[in-house]
């Protein structure tokens, strides 16, 4: 099947041809978000293990996401997005009837957490073939011009999956238990097939596989400038509201929903200009707006210059992603974009992995506001690396 590209049409023509992929992206990471802020307490309080063991859960499905990243994206280049998308959806269905089964072995402890594992590694890999299968299929029905477009948009999707995800997981585990969760995991992806089997596929060309050197010579420079960025938005995620709480502040979600808003409303309104502007710089100018936020929430005398500091944080760090993102597509072999992408999503993943235990013992020994003065130092020292990507722009690949 020739690939269709539409890059020439309105921007109406590619909302209504994305609509689908972007509805199965968000339904799929809204089931991953249901269980995000459960999870610590079915297994601390219905399984009695510490705290070791909660981390441990939490973090396995983040940890698969990063081993198979790689994976998806060569699946996709090959195989096509559509039916990476797919596989991912089964993927997530199959986790969450690992957690029904986890819920039979209640009574012991140790069995029951070890099938929670295996099911959240499987909902990881399924992570990165939704994802990065939607990317690589938006990509490949938008056509190279509207890269930075299907990158903003779709990661919307993800993104406010997330912010729906926790707290009606949390009301679900209140009414139900986290039964809830895991049958609603394992049903919801199914029906989502509904949604993406009807979807035109759309196939890459027959091709020999680019060698993953040449990939990580593309995309090594922007993925290093999205890890540095990344860590803005740990600290907004991790310890917005701890920050809050400490100072007194309310309501201490205030910020948290602040930096969510701020960032699907640019992501929505400014998702196409790294496509215009060129990626690099778009990536500048959002590193040194997120730099500004973060050096403002550090400095606030109240919540009200705080909150201005999580509004600048949230659009600052909206458009890093697509701007960088561009950058890699841009430069990674035409036949290698979905890899490409997967290989860049990694350093994201292996950032926020990172980060997060580095920036708590910061918490720890310096205070919490230290996290965003440190992390804004980071998150302006990525600006360099959009600066040579600047001056460095990518030889045209547009087949």
């Amino acid at each position: 099947m020739a690939i269709e590209d539409i890059s020439e049409t309105s921007g109406r023509s590619l909302s209504l041809t994305l609509m689908p992929i972007m509805a199965a992206v968000f339904i799929a990471f809204l089931m991953i978000g249901l269980a995000l802020p459960v999870l610590p307490l079915h297994v601390h309080d219905d399984l009695g293990l510490d705290g070791f063991v909660v981390g441990l859960v939490a973090g396995g499905q983040f940890a698969a996401s990063l081993v198979s990243r790689v994976w998806a994206g060569r699946f996709a280049d090959r195989r096509g997005g559509k039916l990476a998308v797919i596989i991912g959806l089964l993927g997530a269905a199959a986790s969450g009837g690992l957690y029904l089964i986890s819920l039979v072995f209640v009574e012991s402890p140790v069995l029951s957490v070890a099938i929670l594992l295996v099911g959240r590694a499987v909902l990881g890999g399924a992570e990165s073939f939704i994802i990065t299968g939607a990317v690589s299929w938006g990509m490949m029905l938008g056509g190279p011009a509207n890269t930075g477009k299907v990158i903003s948009w779709i990661g919307t999707a993800m993104y406010a999956a997330f912010a729906v995800g926790a707290p009606l997981g949390g009301t679900l585990f209140e009414a139900s238990g986290f039964g809830a969760i895991a049958l609603t995991t394992s049903i919801v992806p199914l029906i989502t097939l509904a949604v993406v089997l009807p979807q035109k596929a759309t196939f890459p060309p027959v091709e020999e596989a680019a060698p993953m050197r040449s990939v990580l010579g593309a995309i090594w420079l922007p993925g290093i400038g999205l890890a540095m960025s990344s860590l803005g938005f740990g600290a907004m995620m991790t310890f917005a509201s701890l920050l809050f709480s400490e100072r007194g502040w309310t309501p201490i979600w205030l910020g948290v929903s602040a930096f969510a808003v701020s960032f699907i409303v640019a992501r929505l309104w400014l998702g196409h200009i790294a496509d215009t502007l060129g990626g690099a710089r778009v990536a500048l100018v959002c590193l040194v707006i997120e730099a500004v936020g973060l050096t403002v929430i550090w400095l606030a005398p109240n919540e009200a210059v705080a909150l201005v500091g999580t509004v600048l944080t949230g659009f600052g760090y909206s458009l890093v992603y697509p701007g960088f993102g561009v950058e890699a597509v841009r430069r990674a072999p035409a036949k290698a974009r979905g890899v490409a992408m997967g290989t860049y999503t990694a350093f994201l993943d292996l950032a926020l992995g990172l980060s997060s235990p580095a920036l708590g013992m910061l918490a720890g020994r310096g205070g919490t506001g230290r996290v965003f003065i440190v992390s804004s130092i980071v998150v302006a020292a990525a600006s360099l690396i959009a600066v040579r990507l600047t001056a460095k722009p990518p030889a045209q690949n547009l087949s």
